[in-house]
């Protein structure tokens, strides 16, 4: 077995252990365990040449995610964004410590770090790529169920944001995903 992957069977394991549930198909899965594995088939069609660092930042996106659930924060805009930075920093950090358990080098680990803070996403490829990935996971499988619990205007709203981070290379794939109806109608009215 390679290191790689060595380090994303580690990453599946920590994942694994998410009491949160969600259906797949037939099968309940924890939730982080089944949004890292859409992370990497997301990836391999969008990018099928990824680095092994944006492979590892990929899958280890959401890493040990419930640890830090969105409740243990304010319900304000201020809150949410220091939630979402606090995240990435833990992320980050329990990847960098598995990563290094497995005697990755300090520039593999540094740039796998670099990747799942989303440093200089418009200026870096592969964080761009990476934020992209995100986006189109995002949209293939959370929209519909976060459009519905919440206002029109927040939603189109926030898929204008959403394209706004994208690629053109991310927005082209966007609108070739099989959307539902609905989703489709939000998407075409936020891009109008």
């Amino acid at each position: 077995m390679t290191k790689l992957e060595q380090a994303i069977q580690k990453i599946d394991a920590l994942n694994a252990q998410d009491p949160n549930l969600e259906k797949d198909g037939e099968q309940e899965v924890p939730k982080e365990l089944l949004y890292s594995q859409r992370m990497t088939q997301h990836l391999f069609a969008f990018e099928p040449d990824a680095s092994e660092p944006l492979q590892v930042a990929a899958r280890a996106q959401h890493i040990c995610r419930w640890k830090s659930p969105r409740e243990d924060y304010p319900m304000t805009r201020v809150g949410y964004l220091k939630w979402r930075e606090e995240l990435k920093k833990m992320h980050a950090q329990v990847t960098g410590d598995l990563l290094e358990s497995l005697g990755f080098e300090k520039e593999f680990i540094d740039r796998v770090q670099f990747l799942i803070k989303k440093k200089r996403i418009k200026k870096d490829q592969e964080s761009q790529t990476l934020e992209d990935v995100i986006c189109l996971v995002f949209l293939s499988y959370y929209f519909e169920d976060f459009a519905a619990k919440h206002e029109t205007d927040k939603v189109i709203d926030i898929v204008q944001k959403t394209w706004a981070k994208m690629s053109e290379k991310g927005q082209e794939a966007a609108l070739k995903l099989p959307l539902s109806a609905t989703t489709l109608d939000l998407v075409g009215k936020a891009l109008a």
